[in-house]
């Protein structure tokens, strides 16, 4: 049985290297912010990313790949979650049509899964059967173009696919072009047509990546892997548009090291956000205006481990998770709910080479 005072942990790893078998699972212990261990919930190739369908029933993970049960492109596959033991069970699985697939989201309603797939420079949508299992895709959209950047942008490298709030619009994030793309979600048919405002145009070079809104759905903020910046953007939900407000720093000023952004999440209290730096290996802080959606440095806590690749924050917004890839470890943080800053719980939990955590 689960204990009323416990959630469920899932942690998607790289299998490439050392002796990772999948997807992990623990249980958090709300009171003292311990994982304990359940062992590993289902095994599968790489699952760098993972998500929750809305009723908390199924998970799906992308398997990380270039090729996947002899297709061209990686995998995604979907998991039934039993709802005691949170052990997951296979469903089935599908080629995303895509190399090394890095992102996966699910609508509001449960009935399409978004993909997107770095190498393929594209993304995927596809129906959910109703057992959870997932159809063959009913779209796929090619992205275009290049950046300055010829080691990292020499083409489009689509990042990450977020439903908005709403669940009428979606936005992908594609590091190779620099742009934060725009579509409307066709539920009817599951295809994603191209927004009347096409996109959202980056500094040169700075490499989008993640997008995170804000509770409210007023605003969202992006944050770029090769510039290290966050981008505080107003969102018009009734449009489908995105204005820049605000560009911050993720790093220190006076940080002269190699570092790159990866994750951001802002907290389900809406009054802060953080996000990481792989070199500098730390969590910015940024306080959020309720009123304008502007940010204010707050400060840095160092995630007492290498390369956080991605960090999750529960849903009651008490406890932090980081999974540091390159240490094999997930360090657990409480939150101040005043003043956002971070304090770390003596938590340190062993598992290898961590790339994504999902708190249910």
């Amino acid at each position: 049985m689960v204990a009323l005072n416990t959630r469920f942990v899932y942690v998607g790893t790289y299998t490439y290297r050392g002796d990772s078998k999948g997807i992990y699972l623990y249980r958090l212990d709300m009171t003292t912010g311990a994982l304990i261990p359940s062992g590993v919930a289902a095994e599968t190739v790489n699952p760098s990313f993972l998500a929750a369908a809305p009723q908390r029933r199924y998970l799906y993970a992308v398997n990380e790949t270039m090729t996947f049960e002899g297709q061209s492109g990686g995998g995604l596959s979907a998991f039934a979650i039993e709802p005691q033991t949170g052990m997951l069970t296979f469903i089935n699985s599908q080629c995303t049509h895509g190399g090394a697939p890095c992102h996966v989201s699910v609508d509001q309603t449960g009935h399409f899964v978004y993909v997107a797939n770095y190498m393929g420079g594209n993304v995927a949508v596809f129906p959910v059967r109703g057992d959870g299992g997932l159809e063959p895709a009913s779209d796929v959209v090619q992205h275009s173009g290049s950046g300055v950047n010829p080691q990292r942008q020499e083409g489009p490298h689509a990042h990450s696919i977020n439903p908005d709030p709403t669940n009428r619009y979606a936005f992908v994030a594609d590091l190779g072009i620099d742009r934060l793309m725009a579509y409307r979600l066709d539920l009817a048919n599951g295809k994603l047509i191209p927004h009347t405002t096409l996109w959202l145009e980056v500094a040169a070079g700075a490499g989008p990546r993640h997008l995170a809104f804000h509770p409210n759905g007023k605003y969202a903020y992006l944050m770029t892997e090769m510039g290290s910046t966050i981008i505080a953007l107003a969102y018009d939900a009734a449009q489908g548009t995105l204005t820049a407000l605000q560009t911050v720093p993720a790093l220190p000023e006076n940080f002269a090291g190699h570092s790159t952004g990866a994750d951001i999440h802002v907290a389900p209290s809406g009054k802060f956000l953080y996000a990481s730096n792989r070199g500098h290996d730390s969590l910015v802080i940024y306080a959020i205006d309720p009123a304008t959606g502007w940010l204010t440095y707050v400060g840095h806590a160092p995630t007492q481990g290498q390369t956080p690749r991605n960090f999750a924050i529960d849903p009651t917004g008490t406890y932090l998770f980081v999974a540091n890839q390159d240490s094999d470890t997930m360090v657990t943080f409480t939150i101040d709910p005043q003043t956002g800053h971070l304090t770390p719980t003596g938590h340190v939990t062993h598992v290898p080479m961590p790339v994504c955590v999902l708190v249910l």
